[in-house]
């Protein structure tokens, strides 16, 4: 089942995914994760998934019907589609390796309840580009970028539908925008401060296919970590039974 260079990383809830050093996963990742609220009965999709982190949280309580994991490089893909046959969940969840911009007869368009990305965040050619393909590929928008994944979102998903992203403050003027012009209303926004002294380091956002303009709803800023480095009681909650295999890599 595993690699060389793999292992298995505890979730909580009896679940475990495969995870290496080149594709692993971050707390921004959980957030998005416990942000976008699947409900049980949701067809999703999670798009640039790398090792699918967000589809195998899902599956801690009460998964979805039916969720894929959209991921360009085949290690990741491959990594998900074996998470997926270790948890006994491969009927549900299945792994699609291609480009998140050719996913037309791949997979159905208006056909989903919830889409959700943890796009890169910085632009191509912003700062420093160095490290591995893969790393260029999960920090830069080299090969997909933020309109990319807001429009073909906006195609993966019938009306009503949900688009849940989290990005960088600096871009939250672009995604609401972009969200707006592909026809997807933002309704749900959170940011999330580091500690309470510092300013947002990352913004949650949903959008809904189809909805009305207005009525966007700011959630309570989400604060990381109390002055001494310990999560908040809400970071706890959200971890909930992950944070205690956390430390078995």
């Amino acid at each position: 089942m595993l690699k060389e260079k793999e292992h298995f990383e505890p979730l909580g809830d009896g679940i475990e995914i495969i995870v290496s050093r080149d594709f692993h996963f971050t707390t921004d990742t959980i957030l998005l994760a416990h942000f976008a609220n699947h409900r049980k009965r949701d067809k999703a999709v999670d798009l640039c998934t790398g090792c699918g982190t967000i589809p195998m949280l899902w599956m801690r309580k009460n998964p979805p019907k039916e969720v894929y994991g959209v991921e360009i490089f085949e290690e990741g893909a491959d990594m998900l589609t074996r998470s997926a046959q270790h948890n006994g969940v491969s009927h549900i969840l299945k792994a699609v390796c291609g480009d998140i911009k050719e996913l037309k007869g791949v997979l159905p368009f208006g056909y989903f309840d919830l889409v959700s990305c943890n796009p890169p965040y910085k632009l191509s050619g912003g700062g420093i580009e160095s490290g591995e393909k893969h790393e260029l590929v999960a920090r830069h928008e080299n090969m997909c970028n933020l309109e990319d994944v807001i429009s073909v979102g906006a195609k993966l998903l019938q009306f009503s539908g949900r688009l849940c992203i989290c990005q960088r403050p600096e871009r939250l003027t672009d995604a609401m925008e972009l969200m707006r012009k592909y026809d997807v209303e933002p309704k749900r926004l959170r940011l999330v401060q580091g500690k309470r002294d510092k300013s947002p380091k990352l913004f949650l956002l949903e959008g809904r296919k189809g909805s009305k303009e207005g009525n966007l709803v700011v959630l309570p800023t989400l604060i990381v970590e109390e002055d001494d480095g310990t999560f908040t009681r809400e970071m706890d909650e959200i971890y909930g039974t992950y944070k205690d295999g956390a430390g078995s890599k």
